[in-house]
């Protein structure tokens, strides 16, 4: 398996910061991101404190990082990262049908992650998963609940159907739904996931579903929940001023580090990181 130097999870203004950084200092790097790169940023109808784009829309600053990173040859890859595991001397970075290695990592999921249901922590494991395609054989001819916060979740779901006795989808967003016939939509919101010592219920809001398994198919999770181990202070990853955390190897930048939520601080955060990873790679040698 290839190993990366650099594995970068996010692809707002520090993420894209710290892969053309990485890239300028020759580092074989993998970027996994979306292809608006933020939904923030696209969402901002003004900028006017990013130096040298004064009265700039989101839209149009995301152009010009899609520009730059063309330019320096920056392939982003469209895939859920579910976790990340410090394995010594490299990381384990999985997603939902394979695995990559890297030397290095550098967080920068921003603070868009929604917050945790009622329940999911405590079964996480013990019902409740974040990767359907990974897991799905586990529940062969069970109930399962899939709760999906965007379209990319019904590829899951319609795969997961192959496998499970009975399947309910649980959308969390407006769409035309492009299910099975198999499958049992609930257009209600999920409030609590209850069990002894498993998932046994999902309670919505005005019905309880028994089910088996629950997957919960976000945008991004927590940190804490996405490196085990990772050292949290008042909700965001804590760093020192080299956006270095508490795992060797493990970096940090961007909103999920902390206020001010900022594009140009995100972007000088994402420069740290990448200098910091180089840095801690150039050491290892």
């Amino acid at each position: 398996m290839k190993r990366y130097d650099i594995a970068i999870i996010g692809s707002g203004p520090a993420g894209l910061s710290a892969a053309i950084n990485s890239k300028i200092r020759n580092k074989d790097i993998i970027v996994f991101g979306y292809k608006d790169f933020s939904s923030k940023l696209v969402k901002a109808p003004k900028i006017n404190n990013y130096l040298g784009f004064h009265d700039i829309s989101g839209i149009e600053l995301k152009e010009k990082f899609e520009d730059h990173i063309n330019a320096m040859n920056v392939e982003l890859t469209y895939e859920r990262v579910n976790n990340i595991y410090a394995m010594g001397d490299y990381f384990s970075i999985m997603v939902n049908e394979t695995m990559y290695e890297a030397k290095a990592v550098i967080i920068t999921t921003g603070i868009e992650y929604t917050k945790p249901l009622k329940g999911e922590e405590e079964f996480l494991g013990r019902g409740v998963g974040y990767c359907a395609t990974c897991d799905a054989p586990l529940y062969r001819d069970k109930v399962v609940t899939v709760i999906g916060y965007n379209k990319e979740a019904e590829e899951e779901a319609n795969y997961v159907s192959e496998l499970a006795s009975k399947l309910y989808y649980v959308p969390m967003y407006k769409d035309h739904y492009d299910l099975r016939e198999n499958i049992e939509v609930v257009n209600e919101k999920p409030v609590d996931i209850v069990g002894d010592d498993r998932v046994q219920k999902l309670i919505m809001t005005s019905r309880e579903i028994e089910t088996q398994g629950v997957f919960v198919l976000k945008d991004s999770i927590s940190p804490a929940q996405l490196v085990p181990g990772l050292l949290m202070e008042d909700g965001h990853i804590k760093v020192d001023r080299t956006m270095k955390t508490n795992i060797e190897g493990c970096f940090a930048a961007g909103d999920c580090i902390g206020k001010p939520y900022q594009y140009i601080k995100a972007a000088g955060e994402g420069l740290i990181a990448a200098l910091s990873a180089v840095s801690y790679l150039d050491s290892k040698k």
